[in-house]
């Protein structure tokens, strides 16, 4: 299978590369800059990330480019056109001033077949501190803005491209159009990774894998561990028992909910409600880490005393998907995130790990969940932490408190999925890029907020009590925090600027429909220096 490979150099917005060289139906890895596969038969192309350094610091990521140059195209992204530069006897300085923001295109050689299509004054995003002031003997500039001369270069006679922006970010408007000119123009794809290809070749892969054998698999109700017991149970059918455990604290009818998709989804699912042990166990603990290794050890305890009782399993599986499994580098080169894992197995199980999923993006895992025929909710649900609303109530838990926030939360997230918005631009772009269905007309789309950010919820502050008058009565009732953000694979967060009379109408509803809430405030923290969950 042809693939690109990306070479990761420390960038923020790798992962970013790489969901849109799928995007164009085109197969890639990410690996760590110093990692790349020797005599791989399948590569058809390399692009270097940027990085957080400047390619002077003694402490930066370097590669030896002798051993891809010529051999596969070659494109340098911010830090990868600098250092290819650098390396190969240009100058890189620092600039004047950071360049970072919005430029446009002043000038770009049109017959390049980087820039095909390309329109005049085009938009690009910069992000760097040092600028190629010189560039290596045999290169030539490409494209220029007003403040950057080296925007893009090549090297003359050779498949190798350095840009100084970024085409991987929304902001370069024709950053997907260049892409496309490099991955399937200049390398030669042939577009075939698709979400119906990779649900043809994992059925077959999983049947191969798993034979006669029975799995087990934890369902949390999310996308990804849904839409791998989807995958699973069209490959091995009943021999797949799924388990959904319910630790009380999810949010308002989900576990019904879940469970009754999970019935027509035709999944063979043991649910177990064991949401009073969850709630004995965390009487009275407050600090959030105890909170979070309590859920997870009473977790493995319950999922363990079910599994055990399938006595024929050989395999788990899990809904790891790739951000999960890419090795992240730090300065010292050891790797700082590895993929998760189920933990607390006994090892006397000896069950071996399935991960259908293992390969794709979040993008990619809802293409594959709408391929399978999967229920539109199902598909776009937000995010949802592990430990539920545990970590979303400030202080201990009570079953009271989860009731309240329960509540705020269900009339939150309804109003969210009822109003429509209209986008256009760069927003209608991002929505349409995370696989959001929706139709373009005139260059808008209409569609829900709900489906317009990435995650929200409510918080209960049950620490705090705040005075407020109801029916001329004096009150002392808790307050609700409303959160929502926009992200795209929540590394980086910032705060949604949801309308005033949608926050309005919301805020109404809870303090007149929650017995226990007496205000209503909005979170507009961003990613960082915040988290997306409060605890």
């Amino acid at each position: 299978m042809q693939k690109i490979i990306i070479l990761d150099f420390g960038s923020q917005t790798t992962q970013l590369i790489g969901r849109r060289v799928r995007e164009l139906d085109t197969f890639c890895e990410i690996l760590p800059y110093n990692k790349f596969p020797e005599d791989d038969p399948d590569v058809i192309g390399v692009i270097l990330s940027g990085s957080p350094f400047s390619v002077y610091d003694p402490s930066a990521f370097k590669v030896n480019l002798d051993t891809i140059r010529g051999r596969y195209p070659i494109l340098g992204i911010c830090y990868g056109a600098q250092f290819m530069s650098h390396t190969l006897g240009g100058r890189v300085e620092p600039a004047p001033s950071r360049e970072y923001g919005r430029q446009n295109l002043t000038t770009f050689e049109t017959s390049n077949p980087l820039f095909k299509g390309f329109n005049q004054g085009s938009q690009v995003w910069m992000s760097h501190g040092d600028t190629i002031t010189a560039l290596p003997k045999g290169f030539k500039t490409i494209a220029s803005t007003e403040s950057v001369q080296n925007a893009a270069y090549q090297a003359e006679g050779e498949k190798l491209w350095g840009v100084q922006f970024h085409p991987e970010v929304f902001h370069s408007v024709q950053g997907s159009l260049l892409l496309k000119n490099f991955v399937v123009d200049i390398c030669g794809s042939t577009q075939s990774w698709s979400a119906a290809s990779f649900v043809d070749t994992t059925v077959a892969e999983l049947k191969a894998q798993l034979g006669n054998d029975r799995v087990i698999l934890g369902l949390s109700g999310g996308v990804d561990s849904s839409v791998a017991a989807v995958l699973l149970n069209r490959a091995i059918g009943d021999r797949l028992t799924c388990i959904f455990v319910d630790h009380g604290m999810l949010r308002k009818n989900e576990f019904t909910q879940v469970m009754e998709d999970y019935k027509v989804l035709g999944l063979n699912v043991i649910g177990v409600d064991a949401s009073e042990k969850f709630f004995a166990d965390l009487a009275g603990v407050t600090d959030p880490e105890q909170k979070r290794k309590i859920i997870g050890r009473d977790f493995v305890e319950v999922f363990n005393a079910e599994a055990k009782k399938i006595t024929d399993a050989r395999w788990l599986a899990q809904g790891t998907i790739y951000p999960d499994r890419i090795e992240s580098l730090n300065i010292t080169g050891k790797v700082i995130k590895s993929h998760h894992n189920v933990g607390g197995l006994p090892e006397e199980m000896h069950l071996q790990l399935c991960e259908p999923l293992k390969w794709l993006f979040k993008d990619e895992v809802r293409r594959v969940g709408r391929q399978l025929g999967m229920p539109e909710h199902l598909i776009t649900r937000h995010p949802f932490p592990g430990p539920g609303l545990a970590v979303r109530i400030l202080g201990d838990i009570t079953p009271e408190k989860v009731r309240i926030l329960q509540e705020a939360d269900d009339i939150y997230i309804r109003g969210l999925r009822e109003y429509k918005v209209k986008l256009s631009g760069e927003e209608a772009r991002r929505v349409l890029a995370a696989g959001v269905p929706a139709d373009m007309q005139d260059g808008t789309i209409e569609v829900s907020l709900y489906d317009q950010i990435w995650q929200a919820g409510a918080i209960l502050l049950s620490t705090v009590r705040s005075v407020g008058v109801m029916g001329d009565e004096r009150t002392y009732e808790h307050p609700v925090a409303l959160r929502a953000v926009t992200s795209t694979d929540a590394m980086t967060a910032d705060w949604a600027h949801l309308p005033y009379d949608f926050m309005a109408r919301v805020s109404t509803d809870i303090i007149n429909h929650v017995r226990g809430v007496n205000r209503v405030c909005y979170d507009i923290s961003s990613k960082p220096p915040a988290t997306i969950e409060w605890e």
